[in-house]
């Protein structure tokens, strides 16, 4: 074939990252970061109400300066005019008002600094009450509206948080005329779309997290929102009927993106999708395998043909539908809501003495607490893990359950909280760590569980992402619990990988995806193998978590 590059655009939860990709072999010519400077400074987030909200501008900003600078770290005319196709994943769900014009509220002076005209970032726990509503209303009607989505429906997802916003803020209720996914904003931009009903909405994100289905010939209809709310009363109308796959075309370049970034025109755009759901494809997901895009949380995608599947429904998963990851597989996603996020939280509380007392002190200069903080930063959790490791592991050792950031799988509850038992006198900080760790590990086997119980196999593991790249003791402690290998992707970013194998197939390199994972996929650098005298002690110590958790539930307030 002819020289084809395309670009693929990840953006996470604190940074956004460009790839420019050689379409024949999936070899990374150049990448680029940008971090949130909004999202970084701590601006429009709440921690404390579980508010987290993210300004379209870092989205903007992130996005011209990643891909200007892949295309100068290229420094080549020739590659740069032979860039065919452009395609994004984003979080989610992760959604914003816009007007008519499909313009984020949040680019107007009026809302500039309003969090509820933001994007509401996956996170984002602040509609607990209103999906309790919505699971409540749902058990009205003949219909079973959330079949599709494990049968519980989340305030991580599309309808709560609108709602939410919508009793929220009265200013922002008048001015919304629609409400729009990361996924599908981004790519409404690049083509420059001056209308909102012409976004072309994602199944991946219409169907997981917007109740959308096939079955029910779109969203559910109007009368089932406007008699759980009545300012959710029309919004249906001023949605979506149609969706998309990743591997279609959602247009081309407008003249102002084109310029903005130094392309074509003729740029193909595709259509949007979540980070997890193309990062599965970029780390070359196999049907029945689980692969597990571990980060901050973890998102876990499996495939399966659709005449396999037939009519099963997995009970408590995070949904099922047809082409949300690859065209015409079956697509299911699970997943936990902290996962690197708990590491991250243990991490700030050891730190405290250092971010706080050190800081305080004349006794340091700004150069050396400078240099501390960066070592507790970049060192701690190394460092935890080989000392972790090193220890033996007892029926009886210190237990965690994971919950720290709620329960996104099996059985959405984000009012769930994380808990340490067993601690005594000679707990210390790396027997916490390794009890937060194994905590992880509980409750990915949680979910293997659900697949196999509600009769969907689980073959193997694939491991995507930083941690399962740089945390060896995390990913074999995930194996032994698992009691199945644990194969690790090559590629530093599968997410973005994934999105370039997406626009090599909407820009018509590849005729479907799969044929573009095959050319463009990199392979496994490692597996990890179940050891199988942790395997008997991990199998006890689970039978401890499922106990401590269902106390937990029981009991909480």
């Amino acid at each position: 074939m002819n020289k084809a590059y395309v670009i693929g655009l990840d953006y996470g939860s604190d940074s956004v990252r460009s790839v420019l990709v050689d379409a024949a072999n999936g070899e990374e010519v150049s990448s680029a970061v940008f971090y949130y400077p909004r999202w970084s400074s701590g601006k429009f987030c709440d921690p404390m109400t579980n508010q987290f909200r993210q300004h379209p501008l870092d989205y903007i900003e992130g996005l011209e300066s990643t891909i200007r600078e892949c295309l100068q770290k290229a420094d080549n005319d020739e590659i740069v005019k032979a860039v065919k196709a452009i395609s994004v994943d984003t979080t989610g769900s992760t959604p914003i008002a816009v007007d008519k014009q499909g313009i984020p509220l949040a680019l107007s002076d009026r809302f500039a600094d309003n969090p509820n005209a933001m994007f509401v970032l996956w996170k984002d726990h602040t509609a607990v009450q209103e999906a309790k509503e919505i699971n409540a209303h749902a058990q009205k009607y003949d219909t079973d509206y959330l079949k599709y989505v494990g049968g519980i429906y989340s305030s991580e997802w599309f309808w709560a948080k609108l709602l939410h916003i919508l009793r929220d803020d009265q200013d922002v209720r008048k001015a919304l005329y629609t409400w729009v996914e990361h996924c599908d904003y981004i790519p409404f931009l690049l083509t420059g779309g001056k209308r909102a009903q012409d976004i072309k909405r994602s199944v991946c994100a219409a169907g997981h997290k917007s109740l959308w289905a096939a079955d029910f010939g779109g969203l559910p209809p109007n009368h089932f929102f406007a008699e759980l709310d009545p300012y959710l009363d029309g919004m249906v109308d001023r949605l979506f009927t149609e969706t998309y796959t990743a591997a279609e075309s959602a247009g081309t370049l407008s003249e102002e993106w084109a310029d903005r970034l130094g392309l074509s025109t003729d740029v193909v755009v595709g259509v949007g999708a979540f980070d997890c759901h193309m990062g599965a494809v970029g780390g070359q997901i196999e049907p029945y395998y689980l692969s597990k895009v571990m980060g901050t949380s973890t998102c876990d995608m499996l495939v399966a043909p659709q005449d396999e599947v037939g009519n099963t429904l997995v009970k408590g998963i995070c949904g099922q539908v047809n082409g949300s990851i690859i065209p015409g597989m079956m697509g299911m996603e699970a997943g936990q809501s902290a996962f690197g996020d708990a590491y991250a939280w243990f991490r700030q509380v050891l730190s405290w003495p250092v971010t706080n007392l050190i800081a305080q002190s004349n006794d340091f200069s700004a150069a050396d607490k400078t240099k501390i903080a960066n070592l507790i930063d970049t060192q701690l959790i190394p460092e935890l893990s080989r000392k972790a490791e090193a220890l033996p592991v007892t029926a009886s050792s210190e237990l965690a359950i994971d919950w720290f950031n709620g329960r996104r799988t099996p059985d959405a509850d984000q009012t769930l909280k994380g808990a340490l038992m067993g601690l005594h006198l000679g707990t210390d900080a790396v027997r916490i760590f390794r009890s937060i760790v194994e905590a992880t590990c509980f409750g990915a086997k949680s979910i293997v569980d659900r697949f196999v119980e509600q009769g969907i196999p689980v073959k193997g593991l694939i491991g995507l992402g930083g941690v399962a790249k740089k945390s060896p003791y995390i990913m074999q402690t995930m194996a032994d619990v698992m009691n199945m290998p644990i194969r690790i992707h090559k590629s530093e970013q599968t997410c973005a990988i994934g999105a370039a194998m997406f626009a090599a197939t909407a820009a018509g390199i590849y005729a479907k995806v799969e044929d573009a994972m095959e050319a463009m996929g990199q392979g496994f650098e490692k597996t990890y193998e179940p050891r199988a005298e942790m395997v008997a002690i991990y199998a006890k110590r689970y039978q401890h978590y499922l106990k401590l958790g269902t106390f937990i539930e029981e009991t909480k307030h």
